[in-house]
């Protein structure tokens, strides 16, 4: 999972305006007989429709030429954002909004994805055309046909922002995957339309592909954009409705709220719905902390879970040696996100900002009844792949016939949007080997340290008391647990030993508590030896 990135109008007149840019889109769209009512219950009709058909791959024109639009190639077609629809330049007049701009096909992104304006309750195809894109004039690109279309597409700032040619804040790019930037206005981790069968031994991952997009007219940089998707592959048929709210304070993040029905084709094994994924090389723990010069390499550097019952869950992520999936069984839950908590630029160093990386966190609307929020962790050895996966998975088997409605709410913020305001989280995890300085390290004790901070808990801490170290382990034994106040701040550290023999791995939980009541949220970690920094 995550490793994977990724009819022409006959109406003449409006192929001509679209093709030349300028044009008045409304006028246009009036005279041409092409443009068709539009509505997402309609979408939805027309999936449940697809479901009960065979499959049928999207077109991928000339592949022998796509295949030469590799990373750098493809980097030098670039959309001219003086015919952006919607971005209010001279002949594009009306409507004028977030500016609208499209990706072209590519090495990574092969298919053609069809893209539709929605305007007075109608939508017209925008057709292809190698004039909307600056390209050198040897690029593999123009021997493409003229039926090719487009790979993706993404928002820039409002119309009126000085910055907008130049800086976007949304994108749709490749199978079903989205991403958004934050608050600190960085891209970083994507969520995707949904999962099919990731991670599974027998059989391979499916991509499904938004294979039509339907983009409503602007009129407010305070209300939502809405944009429909249609999505389809050899197992799955979906529609997607997608309410995104910018506004012109940036520092508020990005909301996403989406309605999606879901169609399936055939039994699915593993069905994850609201996925995300990410990317985690390693952090102040790590098997690979050694291998670069920077202190931390991530975009996520946890998972936090808020169950149906309250607790709030934080899982530290691994880049493990093997294939790893943890389930976590719920009934309701409140939420869950993959979450950049450091935000220290010392911590890693390094000018693309990974202490600006979004988290992403997603709050169910109607309830999800009983299933599992699944993390999914895939080995990696560089910064380059998403290994990171997390998803809700529904009670119950996934068959053919089945499907699914989904109304929930995606927060692209620099935090979660609803933190627990009596326990302090996490801030840090760290890993050693255990024993006492001075003796012979006994085999097989590590030892694990875990800080939680928020001042508004831990400074009530009276002076001389210590909280207590409630730990537990599936596997193995606690040696030894310690409470203590990390000089110069306000933050708690919780250690212990834990003993187990390296065959086996186990689950950890860990929370601090005063006077029987938690201090701190609940910290879990799937622990194995060769998972961490002890491989000689």
């Amino acid at each position: 999972m995550g490793l994977n990135r990724r009819s022409v109008l006959r109406g003449a007149s409006l192929m001509a305006g679209f093709a030349a840019l300028p044009f008045e889109l409304r006028q246009a769209m009036a005279q041409d007989a092409s443009a068709r009512p539009f509505s997402y219950e309609a979408l939805i009709a027309r999936a449940q429709a697809a479901a009960g058909e065979a499959y049928k791959p999207a077109y991928q024109p000339r592949p022998d030429v796509v295949q030469k639009l590799d990373y750098e190639a493809w980097g030098k077609i670039l959309f001219k954002t003086d015919r952006a629809p919607f971005s209010g330049q001279p002949g594009v007049q009306e409507p004028a909004g977030y500016p609208l701009e499209f990706f072209h096909l590519g090495q990574y992104f092969t298919k053609r994805v069809k893209m539709n304006l929605v305007l007075d309750g109608k939508s017209v195809e925008v057709p292809y055309d190698p004039n909307l894109f600056d390209m050198p004039a040897d690029s593999p690109a123009r021997q493409l046909p003229p039926d090719s279309g487009f790979a993706g597409f993404r928002f820039q700032e409002w119309h009126t922002s000085e910055d907008w040619r130049h800086q976007d804040w949304i994108a749709f790019l490749g199978a079903s995957y989205f991403r958004a930037i934050g608050a600190a206005g960085q891209y970083g981790l994507s969520a995707r339309g949904i999962v099919v069968n990731a991670a599974l031994a027998d059989k391979p991952e499916e991509f499904p592909d938004f294979t039509e997009f339907y983009i409503e007219e602007q009129s407010d940089p305070e209300a939502p954009v809405t944009v429909c998707a249609l999505l389809d592959g050899p197992s799955v048929t979906g529609a997607y409705r997608f309410r995104i709210r910018r506004g012109l304070d940036r520092t508020k993040g990005i909301v996403m709220e989406i309605e999606s029905q879901i169609f399936l084709r055939q039994d699915i094994e593993r069905l994850g719905l609201m996925p995300m994924t990410s990317m985690f090389w390693y952090s102040e723990y790590g098997r690979d902390r050694m291998r670069d010069w920077r202190p931390e390499v991530h975009d996520s550097d946890g998972l936090e879970i808020w169950t149906g019952t309250g607790e709030r869950l934080w899982r530290p992520l691994n880049n493990p040696t093997t294939i790893k999936v943890s389930s976590f069984l719920d009934e309701n839950p409140h939420g869950f996100g993959l979450l950049q908590r450091d935000r220290n630029f010392d911590h890693y160093q390094d000018g693309v900002f990974y202490d600006r990386r979004p988290c992403l966190w997603i709050e169910p609307l109607e309830p999800l009844g009983r299933g599992s929020v699944q993390l999914l962790e895939i080995p990696t050895e560089d910064e380059i792949h998403d290994n990171i996966g997390a998803f809700w998975v529904p009670e119950g088997k996934a068959a053919k016939g089945n499907s699914y409605r989904l109304h929930y709410k995606l927060h692209w913020l620099n935090t979660e949007p609803y933190p627990a305001e009596n326990i302090a989280q996490t801030v840090a995890t760290r890993m050693g080997y255990g024993g006492e300085p001075g003796k012979t390290r006994p085999e097989n004790q590590y030892r694990i340290a875990v800080e939680f901070d928020r001042p508004s808990v831990m400074t009530q801490i009276p002076y001389g008391v210590f909280p207590k170290v409630n730990v537990t382990t599936s596997a193995g034994r606690i040696i030894r647990t310690l409470a203590e106040p990390v000089p110069n701040g306000n933050v708690w550290r919780a250690l212990f030993d834990v003993e187990i023999t390296p065959d086996l791995f186990t689950e950890l939980r860990l929370f601090l508590e005063l006077d029987g009541k938690p201090l701190t949220e609940t910290w879990t970690y799937q622990f194995s030896r060769d998972l961490e920094v002890f491989n000689e």
